[in-house]
């Protein structure tokens, strides 16, 4: 047990000393991992001494108001107790007096107290924007390649599908796996969630052909460039042969081009001088930040601002990089706009930074760099999960403003029609794990929501951009609220959309499915329709050893199967009684999603091609090829093939086909 001190402590600090699994049940925490998580938050708790004196210091904290609040702009006058002056970003200054004004703007400011202290005031608008009723596409980018494409799916592949999937079918969105930028060195990190970087984007996904300096390059310096191309392979992605290509073809262009920089000395261009400074770093000493001599450790130290005036042309590169980047990126999302899409790109946003990445060691005062986020044990992971991404640090995210997320989201948004947060209860709270632990031996660590959200809902605002919350798996009911009251979509995927009221938790019929979701048949950690129906991820799991039970997990999988014909026949989508094929079910399942009422339905290549393989087996790293499967068939193929067609119509069409026929879709769409 937890003695009553150190609980009353790991509360103050919002480190839990219990939480409840998914299935509800009360899971006590080891008095080791609380005291551990509290140090890593640099509390000391080894003994009741520590213990009572930090409580004590506590004691006279909670008297002083937190360095950052957020309220929601509410057209009246708010109570702001202490308040005497507020200044809006631009430095207007405004006197008040215990109160916030009527009219104040959605934006960010600076709070003068009676006391002498500053506090960070985050105004955010009441909700973020809606999102329309429309359908679209979930891609994985570096699986989406063309004839003409380095190996893997770049940024004009994209902007081809977008043009024409919103042209020939009117798809309304297309949502991407993290384009977040990966390290500069080999091996080529291949999981998009593990990013050396959120801020930044991932060159791999450059079209080298369609750069401006590729157009302004004399004859012999293109035919070089063009070399230098890699096939694609159709069983599975090289990145590192892909990015030296793509990297030698970068090179020479930019050398072509006059080797021009972006950078200035401007504050504006700090977050893009840290991140190319990082890579030439990491091009000379190795891409772990944590193995350079110590003195290049600290990001703001005169070591670092020596080595960047001697590293100047290759920093040079890497900015110049980036600047290739947001022109394409920049490009698609035109492209979405001029095709008419209705909702338009939507980028996902990782839930964390790898610990030897650019952002871990440029924002390395906000971070707990020691610790690994994580799940708790369930159902698909029985031992838990362990992503090795440092989390935010609370304590540090409001004494500084929360200027870290802040920027984060802005380079998120900067090309984007709406943005999905991966593991949204994030914000509420994350699975921290001890150095050295296993995912079981962790706990959470709980975060200012109402901060967090505000962050977010303002940064939206301005932006324009849709928010998706990814509220799966063990998530408290209070997330997927907050998610409604503040505009924002949740979201709902076929193998976990049941009656959670109802004895045995029956799935639901499509009529009963939540209206303001992102919904999907299946997302990248989880079976695809094809490997569902085949019990692929059973198998696939079982050979990895990550089931203690392979054959009761086996006979779930036959009774979730036979679940679903029984739900598909019983909606009229397969017919009565017969021994439907695997084609013929997988359409159904596409007819089932197209009859909800949700108000984005998003539909995946691998699930209407029928890849029995899922993108990511949560749980394993190099035991399978997470992040390398490429669809089995190219771009040009995909635009007349016919199951492609035939799904698509089945959303564009506002109707809903049945086993025998046509019917009107509920709620009159």
């Amino acid at each position: 047990m937890v003695p009553e001190d150190l609980r009353r402590l790991a509360a103050a600090h919002g480190v839990a000393t219990c939480y409840r699994n998914e299935r509800r049940e009360l899971v006590q925490v080891d008095a080791d991992v609380v005291i551990r998580i509290l140090r890593l938050l640099e509390v000391e708790a080894g003994n009741e001494t520590d213990r009572r004196r930090e409580l004590v210091g506590l004691n006279e904290h909670d008297r002083a108001a937190p360095p950052t609040v957020a309220v929601r702009t509410a057209g009246r006058a708010q109570p702001m107790p202490g308040a005497i002056q507020l200044v809006s970003e631009d430095g207007e200054r405004r006197t008040v007096r215990d109160e916030l004004p009527a009219d104040l703007s959605p934006g960010w400011y600076e709070l003068a107290l009676r006391d002498g202290r500053q506090v960070t005031l985050v105004a955010a608008p009441p909700q973020a924007p809606a999102a329309p009723a429309t359908w679209g596409w979930m891609l994985q980018l570096y699986a989406l390649r063309s004839a003409r494409s380095w190996g893997v799916g770049d940024l004009s592949d994209l902007r081809d599908w977008v043009r024409w999937t919103a042209g020939e079918h009117a798809a309304g969105a297309v949502l991407l796996n993290p384009l977040h930028a990966p390290g500069p060195t080999h091996p080529v990190q291949a999981s998009p969630y593990t990013p050396s970087s959120r801020r930044f984007a991932n060159p791999l996904a450059l079209c080298v052909s369609d750069l401006a300096a590729y157009h302004r390059a004399d004859p012999d310096t293109r035919a070089e460039v063009d070399a230098l191309r890699v096939a694609a392979d159709p069983a599975r992605i090289d990145y590192d042969l892909v990015w030296a290509a793509k990297r030698a073809a970068l090179e020479s262009l930019w050398r072509a081009d006059g080797r021009p920089s972006p950078l200035d000395e401007s504050p504006a261009n700090t977050a893009l001088r840290d991140w190319a400074t990082y890579c030439a770093l990491a091009e000379r000493h190795g891409g772990s930040w944590s193995r350079w001599p110590a003195p290049l450790q600290d990001a703001a130290g005169t070591a670092v601002a020596a080595a960047r005036r001697e590293l100047a042309p290759r920093i040079a590169f890497h900015a110049w990089v980036q600047q290739c980047c947001d022109e394409q990126l920049g490009t698609v999302q035109r492209a979405a706009a001029d095709s008419g899409m209705a909702l338009g790109v939507l980028h996902d946003l990782a839930v964390g930074v790898d610990a030897d990445g650019a952002d871990a060691w440029a924002l390395a005062d906000v971070l707990a760099g020691a610790a690994s986020v994580g799940a708790p044990p369930d159902t698909f992971s029985p031992h838990g999960q362990d992503w090795r991404l440092p989390p935010w640090r609370p304590d540090r995210l409001a004494a500084t403003g929360y200027t870290a997320m802040r920027d984060m989201l802005r380079a998120v948004l900067a090309h984007a029609d709406g943005v999905r947060i991966d593991h949204v209860a994030g914000l509420w709270r994350l699975w921290w794990i001890p150095p050295g632990e296993s995912p079981d031996r962790g706990t959470y660590v709980h975060y200012d929501a109402d901060v967090m959200l505000a962050v977010l809902a303002l940064e939206a605002h301005r932006a324009d951009a849709v928010v998706i919350g990814e509220d799966l798996g063990t998530v408290e009911p209070e997330v997927t609220r907050a998610l409604a009251g503040n505009g924002m979509l949740g979201c709902a995927v076929s193998w976990f959309t049941r009656d959670e009221s109802a004895p045995g938790r029956p799935l639901l019929p499509p009529a009963q499915w939540p209206e303001r979701v992102a919904a999907s048949i299946s997302t990248h950690d989880l079976p695809t329709a094809a490997g569902f129906l085949r019990a692929e991820h059973v198998r696939a799991r079982a050979e990895r050893g990550l089931l203690d039970d392979a054959a009761a997990a086996q006979a779930a999988a036959e009774r979730e199967r036979a679940e679903w014909l029984a739900l598909l026949r019983s909606e009229g989508l397969l017919a009565p009684g017969s021994d439907a094929d695997e084609p013929e079910i997988i359409e159904a399942m596409h007819r089932l999603l197209a009859a909800t009422p949700s108000r984005l339905k998003l539909i995946s290549p691998y699930d209407v091609l029928a890849e029995p393989r899922q993108p990511n087996l949560p749980g394993t790293v190099d035991e399978y090829p997470n992040w390398r499967l490429p669809l089995r068939e190219p771009l040009e193929r995909l635009r007349t093939d016919p199951r492609i067609a035939r799904t698509a119509a089945l959303f564009s069409d506002g109707r809903v086909p049945r086993a025998g026929g046509i019917h009107d879709p509920p709620d009159g769409r």
